[in-house]
């Protein structure tokens, strides 16, 4: 027998307050839902670089209990969470001897009358495995973290990229749980809550203040007795009592060290919020006319309607302006739209059709009347090498082409156009386009291959950048930058 058992969850989902449309177990289904020995098929994600990381350790018996993914989106309805914490109590229960859990979650996911769901998952996880046993818990850093996500675990790491590294982010789960059942670490937590929001516009690490403060994390993370720092710049789109951002810091057993450590990263941060603020996006029709005028196929960002940021991929501004636009070429554009999707598929290719699409989802556009040819037809679980999961299933889906714009119109979101092979998949070819529409405001890194620039247009939507003008509820007005002080 292995001298070690490890429970492996995956529950991961980012909920967006301003998106209706609740999310059901059916959307964890399209990106993959899996229980038992399924779960160690798995080669990507969290859960791949997690069991890569354990691949060869003859001391090592990994039991796993689920694996689930959905793409962002309105909160999971009661269905969903009680499925979750139905099978994560079946499946630890049922385990036999535990000697400890990866555990990973999101950390910006709710529920109907549930704000924390990653923390009622991780508190039902130490109800059950009780306090000796060791839990790791790995999340997004665009979680909003939480006492009791803190109180339930033993040691906590999140992503240090955006776009992200989820694979990379299992591993650095794997090489924290290690030392700590070898008896080689013994971790003591702590973190901040830092009183502030920002739009997703400054959300890449790749420069800029995130850049600086998540550097600022790896250096705390060289530094002798840190185990490790994470930053955790919450997504914008919660509406929450609790929202704003954090730093948390793992130390092996300098729990004073780790006080003052997480201090130093919120105090950074804390520094840094106005030039979290600075908004690059562009006017709609000044944004399609940058984009007009760069050479090769560049990539039109619709800021309001970010897929990977939780909405329902249903915004038709970008279309309806690049219909009115003499741009010059031809663009790409996704538009989530059930009724017309399945209008398209009845009408069948080589069909000309007159029909209104988009916005039949969100609340917050309009329909737009289109009129084109139907070129290709099809939809379902489609393999399009999302790394974070490669086969999604898009409902059904079309290609109409309207002349200037080449539409991809689905039944679901799938991943909202957002990769280049949800059109190749149709027969499309993304680089004979002059623009490439993407329902996301940071993760360009799909298009980067074939594209030569991003313009970013200041689009209105649940994932707006102008978050003042949101329908706020709940959120308190102390946060930077609704107070300065």
């Amino acid at each position: 027998m292995a001298r070690f058992r490890i429970a492996l969850i995956q529950v991961s989902q980012e909920t967006n307050d301003f998106n209706p449309v609740p999310t059901r177990t059916s959307d964890f289904e399209a990106f993959g839902l899996f229980h038992g020995v399924e779960v160690l098929s798995i080669k990507h994600g969290q859960t791949g670089g997690f069991l890569s990381e354990m691949t060869g350790r003859a001391d090592i018996e990994i039991v796993p209990i689920l694996r689930a993914l959905a793409t962002a989106g309105g909160r999971l309805d009661k269905e969903a969470h009680d499925y979750f914490l139905r099978h994560i109590r079946q499946g630890l229960e049922s385990a036999g001897r535990i000697d400890a859990l990866a555990l990973h979650l999101h950390g910006a996911c709710a529920a109907e009358g549930v704000d924390d769901v990653e923390g009622a998952q991780a508190a039902l996880c130490r109800s059950i495995l009780g306090p000796d046993v060791p839990i790791v818990l790995s999340l997004d850093h665009h979680g909003v973290l939480t006492e009791q996500m803190v109180e339930s675990v033993d040691a906590l790491v999140a992503h240090r990229d955006q776009p992200h590294n989820p694979f990379e982010t299992g591993q650095l789960a794997a090489r924290l749980l290690m030392p700590m059942l070898e008896g080689k670490t013994q971790p003591a937590m702590a973190w901040r809550h830092i009183p502030m929001l920002s739009h997703q516009e400054q959300f890449l690490t790749s420069g800029g203040p995130m850049k600086q403060w998540f550097d600022r994390a790896r250096e705390i993370e060289g530094r002798p007795g840190v185990l490790s720092a994470s930053t955790f710049p919450m997504q914008p789109w919660l509406d929450l009592p609790d929202a704003g951002w954090a730093a948390l810091v793992v130390t092996n057993n300098l729990p004073e060290l780790a006080q003052e450590l997480s201090q130093e990263l919120a105090d950074l941060a804390w520094e840094l919020r106005a030039e979290f603020q600075h908004q690059t996006a562009l006017p709609v029709d000044e944004a399609i006319a940058r984009a007009a005028a760069l050479d090769g196929l560049v990539v039109l960002s619709d800021t309001g309607d970010t897929v990977f940021g939780g909405t329902a991929g249903d915004s038709t501004v970008l279309l309806q302006a690049l219909l009115n636009s003499e741009f010059g070429g031809k663009a790409l554009v996704p538009v989530v739209s059930p009724k017309a999707a399945r209008q398209l598929n009845e009408a069948g290719p080589g069909t000309n059709v007159t029909l209104e699409v988009g916005a039949e989802l969100s609340g917050f556009y309009d329909p737009v009347e289109v009129n084109g040819t139907v070129t290709a037809i099809g939809g379902g679980p489609l393999d399009i090498g999302y790394d974070q999961q490669p086969i999604v299933d898009f409902g059904q889906a079309a290609i109409l082409d309207t002349g200037n714009v080449t539409l991809l119109v689905t039944e679901k979101r799938g991943v909202g156009g957002n990769l280049p092979a949800a059109y190749s998949v149709f027969g499309v070819e993304p680089k004979k386009h002059k623009i490439a529409v993407v329902k996301t405001a940071s993760n360009f890194q799909y298009f980067a291959p074939i594209a030569s620039a991003v313009v970013r247009a200041d689009t209105p939507g649940p994932g707006q950048s102008d978050l003042k003008s949101l329908p706020w509820k709940r959120l308190p007005k102390s946060l930077y930058p609704w107070s300065e002080d």
